[in-house]
């Protein structure tokens, strides 16, 4: 007790410290996460030192120390023996249709690998994958550490909310910088996603950080910066980690929303994917692979993750994973299905608007921020943690970059119910697209590069 006292007494000198752009020690950053889960410091305080951090920065022996003691502040799980080598995961700034979680983690689970995937809501603009499976009815997010144990033995994968015990620390200081406008400092957000995915104690992670318009950065220096403070974090914690930087303007695959995403996700695992979902999944799932020994080289690991979504093997663990989690085995059957009505067993939206083009030409670019925001002010997304979604709300893309058009043509199908598709919407909705000449159209990879570890 006295040496909580001592700490609460003596952590205005350490905000002071840091506001004054000193480095803090190891027990300095120890002293302050332990205060912040045992609540022996104020909320004020707290709030004075994640802004101190934001202004001043912190060098790498401080994020490390940082990352370590959230990870620390609450249960780290521990695997069996004979999984050595094999537990990974993958992490996702957050994106405009990104449902790549859905359709790689049973792709690993098919290669051999144990994935204890722990996914995140959505906020803001950016879906999240634990929305999206919820659409599923009978989906169950929430599992025990045991529960999860006995669903990662039988099939490989599974994608869980965070647990009350994993890393503690961070929801607090988490739900703190939302409301003291510090979400974007570069040491919170690396401590925030290391610290849990070292608390799943994995062997190998991969990041996607995302930069453009619908991305947290819009530019790839200062993704880059933030995957390098995290490969780097990773890997000082005993985990081979990896980063791809990839660019996020167009929306990924062609549809956006949470239903709807879990139908795409569907699509790819039966091996009819659009080629951009198909290209991030291979790169991620081969750079794990690498990462683990159990491909040669990535363009191997590539290859293998691409032929489970040919074959099958990667449905299926999709199927058993739903199982698993509390879909019944007829609905998980009927979804994986070869010509399966998916409306049958998702909810459909009562209401569907095709947009025209106004235009002819080429399409240039597809603006995901602007369908994200129109789909989120119609009920897809939430403004604040624990907000309801309304999972049928989405939008399909009905052209592609590089595609010809003529006027007139439908290129977006908005899926909504109430509020409706309003004059003003529509009008943002048809900003989002641009068309021009052929030889204005600017091609390049989705993958931008790879940071190895």
């Amino acid at each position: 007790m006295a040496q909580h006292e001592q700490s609460a007494a003596s952590f205005p000198e350490h905000i002071r410290k840091k506001r004054n752009g000193e480095q803090l020690s190891a027990g300095e950053i120890r002293d302050f996460v332990q205060g912040v889960k045992d609540k022996t410091i104020q909320e004020s305080q707290i709030g004075a030192m994640l802004m101190a951090i934001w202004l001043q920065g912190m060098v790498a022996e401080e994020t490390l120390a940082l990352t370590k003691e959230m990870m620390m502040s609450g249960e780290v799980m521990s695997w069996p023996a004979e999984w050595e080598g094999l537990v990974v995961d993958k992490h996702s700034t957050g994106g405009v249709g990104d449902k790549i979680s859905l359709v790689l983690a049973p792709a690993l689970a098919a290669c051999g690998c144990k994935v204890p995937m722990i996914s995140g809501r959505g906020l803001a603009h950016t879906g999240g994958t634990l929305d999206k499976l919820e659409s599923i009815p009978g989906f169950n997010v929430y599992q025990s550490v045991q529960q999860l144990h006995g669903i990662l033995e039988e099939v490989g994968c599974c994608i869980v909310g965070q647990t009350d015990n994993l890393v503690p620390a961070d929801k607090v200081m988490y739900a703190l910088r939302d409301v003291t406008s510090t979400v974007d400092s570069l040491p919170l957000i690396t401590g925030s996603i290391i610290s849990k995915k070292g608390a799943e104690s994995l062997n190998a992670l991969v990041l996607d950080v995302k930069f453009g318009n619908a991305a947290l950065y819009k530019d790839l220096g200062s993704a880059k910066s933030l995957a390098q403070s995290m490969v780097t974090v990773g890997n000082s914690l005993g985990i081979r980690t990896g980063a791809v930087l990839s660019r996020m303007n167009c929306p990924i695959g062609r549809c956006v929303g949470n239903t709807l995403e879990v139908m795409e996700s569907l699509e790819c695992l039966k091996g009819r994917g659009p080629d951009d979902i198909l290209e991030l999944v291979t790169s991620l799932g081969g750079l794990l692979l690498w990462m683990v020994g159990r491909a040669g080289s990535l363009e191997e690991g590539k290859k293998v993750i691409s032929t489970t979504l040919q074959n099958g093997a990667a449905l299926e663990k999709f199927q058993n994973m739903m199982i698993g989690q509390g879909v019944t085995s007829q609905i998980a059957a009927s979804l994986c299905s070869t010509n399966t009505d998916y409306y049958s067993i998702l909810r459909r939206a009562h209401y569907q608007t095709e947009l025209e083009t106004q235009g002819h030409g080429t399409v240039l670019d597809i603006d995901g921020m602007v369908i994200a925001q129109v789909l989120h002010r119609l009920g897809a997304g939430r403004s604040k943690a624990g907000d309801p979604v309304n999972h049928s709300v989405g939008a399909e893309l009905l052209l592609s970059l590089g595609q010809k058009v003529e006027k007139g043509q439908p290129w977006l199908r908005v899926h909504y119910e109430t509020p409706a598709l309003s004059a003003e919407q529509r009008l943002s909705l048809q900003g989002a697209l641009t068309l021009g000449p052929a030889d204005q159209l600017l091609t390049q990879p989705l993958v931008a590069e790879i940071i190895l570890p």
